[in-house]
């Protein structure tokens, strides 16, 4: 519409409040360092991104896995970066539309550092995509990117299997 705009990375990043990285793991953290450290510092920086390695065709591989992830990664390069990993165990249709599927009773996860950033990206998901705060799982500390990054290989299995991106976990106790 009339209110959109376009730029650079770093214009982005200057202008953004939060900052959604939706890029292809592989390239996150060059276009990351394309907006500018000092852009992104203070911020909160939402890690959609998985480390998939498509190198070998499909089904692809993870390239970091086991004792760190994308998401650590991206915290390392970035210190001053609020990283906070949500959104990247479903398609995008579900990141923003929940009620697409089992009228939208499934479970998301969030894990990052810094508690007040990962309470206003749970707020964000509530209020401006509609997710239930009772299906949003707070997993801790970015560490826990570890294993919502390692549940994209089911993920893409269940993808081919299932025939179709609109499915996601729930989490039942």
């Amino acid at each position: 519409g009339s209110a959109a705009s376009q730029g650079t990375f770093e214009d982005a990043a200057k202008f953004a409040e939060i900052i959604f990285n939706c890029t292809k793991g592989e390239h996150s953290i060059d276009a990351l360092k394309a907006a500018g450290k000092q852009n992104l510092a203070d911020k909160i920086l939402v890690d959609v991104s998985n480390p998939l390695d498509f190198s070998k065709g499909m089904p692809p591989t993870l390239f970091l896995v086991n004792d760190t992830s994308l998401g650590e990664t991206i915290q390392r390069e970035f210190k001053e970066t609020k990283v906070v990993k949500t959104l990247n165990t479903l398609t995008c249709g579900l990141m923003v539309n929940p009620d697409k599927i089992a009228g939208g009773d499934h479970t998301i996860f969030i894990c990052g550092d810094d508690a007040p950033a990962k309470q206003k990206v749970i707020s964000l998901l509530h209020e401006s995509f509609n997710w239930k705060v009772e299906n949003i799982i707070d997993l801790g500390d970015i560490t826990n990117s570890r294993a919502v990054e390692q549940l994209l290989p089911i993920w893409i299995r269940l993808m081919v299997t299932l025939g179709t991106p609109d499915f996601n976990f729930k989490i039942a106790k």
